[in-house]
């Protein structure tokens, strides 16, 4: 019974980070110039509620693997950390920025303003991403928590993290598909994490149900 909460509990959590990216990357292309206040403090609010959910998940997602299996404890706990290291950044990196938006006295575009941020967001949250997928690839496909897909897949998206870290050699043009800030590096792999987070979470909320006992056995007479 406590598995099957656990795993309800993680993929409630992986849901709802990936619904509240869902509805912050769209918001990053309304206006193609600097943005009003309204929009950049909305869609860093969303952003916050996002990666709060993503330490429930990945708090959760420890518990799990330690469950299926004890071996592979340190695995679920590398995944726990990167996790907890990529939401820390990208919480400062939104802090920053918000901070930048309400001190100034007319609207700017704080992908561009603050330069801060850039590198948090961008090439340091892109490798720590890929770690934490790396991690939870790993202790999907040893422990058989999931389905082979959800592992496989987070090691596909991990390499696609990685070929994201070098951006940071290639200016500051969020136009750019391929800069320290360019939607590639950002948007795009949002908005890629957001779709697998969601599938993640539904398949992991799903195998409660399987998993789940199905009561005392009844006595034949």
């Amino acid at each position: 019974m406590k598995e099957t909460i656990a795993r309800r509990l993680t993929g409630l959590a992986g849901i709802a980070t990936a619904a509240a990216f869902m509805v912050e990357v769209p918001l990053y292309f309304i206006y193609s110039g600097s943005p009003p206040d309204t929009n950049v403090l909305a869609r860093l609010l969303v952003g916050i509620l996002a990666l709060a959910f993503l330490i429930v998940f990945v708090t959760a997602f420890r518990e799990l693997v330690k469950a299926a299996d004890p071996a592979y404890e340190w695995v679920g706990t590398m995944a726990f950390a990167t996790g907890l290291v990529y939401a820390t950044i990208t919480l400062v990196s939104s802090g920053l920025e918000a901070g930048a938006v309400i001190a100034a006295e007319h609207p700017i575009d704080p992908t561009i303003t603050v330069s801060g941020t850039y590198i948090l967001y961008g090439a340091i949250g892109r490798l720590m991403l890929a770690l934490f997928l790396t991690a939870v690839g790993y202790g999907i496909s040893r422990t058989n928590l999931l389905p082979r897909w959800t592992g496989r897949s987070a090691f596909v998206l991990a390499g696609v993290n990685l070929v994201f870290v070098p951006s940071l050699f290639f200016g500051n043009t969020p136009a750019h598909f391929y800069a320290a800030n360019g939607w590639g590096t950002t948007a795009l792999m949002g908005a890629i994490l957001s779709y697998w987070m969601l599938a993640l979470g539904i398949s992991t909320y799903r195998s409660a149900t399987r998993r789940a006992p199905a009561g005392p056995p009844v006595l034949q007479h």
